[in-house]
């Protein structure tokens, strides 16, 4: 799929279907990761994939916003250390990538950051240096999406020419 056309038909999805991704699938998207530039090369971020169904169950009791993560295929709890000042903007980067590379092969995605921390931290033994900073939910959507009818403000209200305010005239 071309990129432009994988950004403009993305929707994130909380309903998935009972399909399973493949593994050659689930390795492309943690090698997408894996090949994210992160700020000075520092490749601070952590990766703990939660197959196993009991996991996945996990992930939804231990969120507080994320209880859809239930019904997915895989998830991705990405972790980041905040030590560095720009770790969250890595955690985007590396977060758009693995959506991104899912979405070419079909395979939807949700985001969710609310956790119960303490629980979460336990239950996945996360290490206390580390920042829970995202989980990923994967999986084949319950429905078909069309994409591309994204509710979004136009480039005339979000792009100034050379200083905030000059309107853009493109």
């Amino acid at each position: 799929m071309d990129t432009f056309e994988s950004i403009r038909t993305k929707l994130d999805i909380r309903e998935f279907s009972s399909g399973d991704v493949s593994q050659e699938i689930k390795l492309k998207v943690l090698e997408a990761a894996r090949l994210t530039g992160t700020g000075l090369n520092t490749q601070h971020w952590r990766f703990v994939v939660a197959e196993d169904k009991e996991n996945i169950k996990k992930l939804a009791d231990d969120s507080t916003s994320g209880d859809w993560v239930v019904n997915c295929n895989f998830a991705i709890i990405i972790l980041t250390n905040p030590k560095y000042d720009f770790h969250m903007i890595d955690a985007g980067r590396v977060l758009q990538n693995m959506q991104l590379t899912a979405w070419n092969y079909g395979v939807a995605s949700g985001i969710f950051t609310g956790i119960k921390e303490d629980k979460f931290r336990k239950d996945f033994e996360i290490p206390p240096e580390l920042n829970v900073t995202a989980i990923i939910g994967f999986g084949y959507p319950l429905r078909k999406l069309t994409g591309g009818g994204k509710n979004r403000l136009s480039l005339r209200e979000l792009v100034f020419n050379e200083k905030y305010g000059n309107l853009n005239t493109a």
